[in-house]
């Protein structure tokens, strides 16, 4: 427990992570430094123009304007230079911070596109959509507050300590001696904050994954009365959340009063031995104090800044490292290096051995053997939880089998290109996807370079085109996210449309007219049959009165295949197929 603590109190590794990202803009770090350094100088070298302003009053007896003036006017550039400076500073720091960020998010986007299909599987959308915009958002606002105040800040305390003990070695070492108390102070509570603003912006992605999971199902969640329920889950997370955003941010603040206390001393140590030499004999001048308090404060201020700085680092780290946890994921194997290219596909497959499981301790798929033919239609049946989706993914390589191997026209996919493989297959699925863009957009997704008779007659066979001219627009009305205000029928007909569209060599029809109605299915099944025809086809079905005609159909039980043969002679056998059939005609 204690290790584990530990390795929460601060991410040291993350925080040279975050450094490391910033390679790219070394020139513009840099210049950030030397507009800080500027800045800084010009910041300590004015309480010396006014500590020799102020002796040269009390040296004449009487208003030297001359010699004022001159060290007003000295005080007037350097403030204006320094503002300039500081100004500079903000705007390299602000470009540093947005190009890396921009790039940090780029590249989490692109880390999602070559992800296994698993890891996808074992996260929720809320916590990966939580990662890539609000962890990054605070991860942006530490950085900013870092750059604009940490280095200021280190380089304030190193500068006037320098100035304190050439002016006057005494007074500095009761500044130094006190120092390494306020360090103490805000390094201790900093480490222990780490792990609390860790757990804020886990609970924060259980409640984005939360909202967004009751916001998408709305309409079930109003189906079956589940409201009250769910408005009680949110308040539980929304509840978590809240204490351990107030306990987070309790702690945190405590740095900078106690920092601030620390630092009062000093001034206060400052102040009272300053005037002891001044006043007491010393070799001190009223000007030389005036000087030694400016310093003092502008010492101390930088601390309670750190200390602020630090709280947000804390939080910044924490959200870092959960974005850093997808880039370190491990991608999918990529292809091999003389990996085939698939271009017209014959169709021919085989299964040999095939075994596959989602976990080790529990297989799914054990020794399955098939052989298909160019051209064949094979149908899928069995129980919920039988192996048949996952047969489709594996035939995908969505995932890779476990053992045995799967081989299109003679070749292992594990030697083909993902690209080419996935390119040679059609897919229509029983859950839908269309984009936030026109129908023709949507249509041409999967053959960008299709002409519009083309895309036409692809909805006119898949019985799309009617119910797409009655849109606003036609064929360029824009559909909202998820297909907007479309019934479940009419996406699922603009996903067939697509995939009639692209005719690919090979067809997944996993449930592809669950969502339509009888007459319509009627229709679109002999749209099918003819977009089928020569071309090697899987078809998932629970209704099997659309799989009649298949060439061979598979009867899978706990990832086996326990019958196989076409429609008459699996009733012949009276097995398992000829139980389920008579099941859906039962009275």
């Amino acid at each position: 427990m204690s290790k584990n603590r530990k390795r929460l109190s601060f991410d040291s590794k993350t925080a040279l992570r975050v450094l490391r990202e910033m390679k790219h803009h070394r020139l513009s770090l840099l210049l950030s430094l030397l507009f800080a350094a500027a800045s800084v100088f010009l910041t300590l070298y004015i309480p010396l123009l006014t500590g020799d302003a102020i002796d040269l009053i009390l040296e004449k007896g009487n208003v030297d304007l001359t010699g004022v003036t001159r060290i007003v006017l000295q005080i007037g550039i350097c403030t204006l230079l320094c503002a300039l400076s500081q100004w500079l500073m903000n705007v390299l720091n602000n470009r540093i911070t947005y190009a890396m960020v921009r790039k940090l998010r780029r590249r989490t986007f692109e880390k999602l596109q070559r992800l296994p299909i698993s890891y996808l599987d074992g996260h929720s959308v809320g916590d990966t959509v939580s990662r890539m915009m609000t962890d990054v958002d605070q991860l942006t606002d530490g950085l900013l507050l870092g750059f604009s105040q940490f280095f200021t800040g280190i380089l304030t305390i190193l500068g006037t300590l320098v100035i304190m003990l050439f002016l006057h070695p005494g007074i500095a070492l009761v500044v130094i001696f006190v120092t390494p108390l306020s360090l103490f102070v805000a390094s201790f509570i900093a480490k222990r904050t780490y792990s609390m603003f860790r757990l804020q912006s886990e609970t924060r992605a259980e409640q984005t994954a939360l909202i967004e999971e009751y916001v998408g199902q709305h309409k079930t969640v109003a189906a079956f009365g589940y409201e009250k329920e769910a408005q009680e889950a949110f308040d539980e997370v929304n509840n978590r959340l809240g204490k351990c955003a107030l306990r987070a941010t309790f702690f945190s603040s405590l740095t900078n009063p106690c920092t601030r206390f620390v630092n009062n001393l000093v001034y206060a140590g400052v102040a009272l031995v300053g005037a002891l030499l001044c006043f007491g004999g010393g070799n001190l001048s009223v000007g030389g104090l005036s000087k030694f308090l400016s310093y003092a404060n502008q010492y101390t201020k930088p601390f309670n800044e750190i200390s602020g700085v630090l709280t947000e680092l804390q939080n910044a780290l924490a959200c870092a490292s959960r974005v850093f946890e997808i880039l370190d994921e491990p991608e999918i194997l990529p292809d091999e290096p003389n990996a085939l290219v698939l271009q017209d596909a014959e169709g021919s497959i085989a299964l040999e051995n095939v075994a596959f499981s989602y976990t080790p301790e529990q297989d799914l798929i054990r020794g399955l053997h098939l052989s298909v033919s160019p051209g064949e239609r094979i149908a899928i049946v069995g129980p919920t939880g039988c192996g048949k989706t996952t047969l489709i993914n594996l035939l995908m390589r969505f995932y890779d089998v476990c053992d045995g191997s799967i081989r299109i026209d003679g070749t292992d996919l594990r030697k083909i290109t993902r690209a080419s493989l996935r390119a040679s297959w059609g897919m229509v699925l029983q859950d839908t996807w269309l984009r936030a863009a026109t129908v023709r957009e949507n249509i041409c997704m999967a053959k960008p370079d299709a002409t519009n008779e083309e895309m036409i007659a692809a909805a006119k066979a898949a019985h799309a085109h009617s119910f797409i001219k009655r849109l606003p627009k036609g064929y360029d009305t824009v559909l909202g996210e998820g297909g907007g205000s479309l019934s479940q029928g009419q996406k699922q007909l603009l996903c067939i449309a697509r995939v009639m569209l692209a005719l690919p060599p090979m067809l997944i029809l996993d449930e592809a007219t669950s969502s339509i109605d009888t007459r319509m299915e009627g229709k679109i099944q002999k749209a099918f049959a003819q977009m089928m025809h020569g071309r090697t086809s899987f078809i998932v079905a629970h209704r099997l009165s659309t799989i009649e005609s298949a060439d061979v159909i598979l009867v899978m039980k706990s990832g086996k295949v326990i019958e196989q043969g076409d429609h008459a002679s699996l009733l012949a056998q009276k097995g398992f197929y000829y139980t389920l059939y008579n099941s859906q005609f039962e009275s």
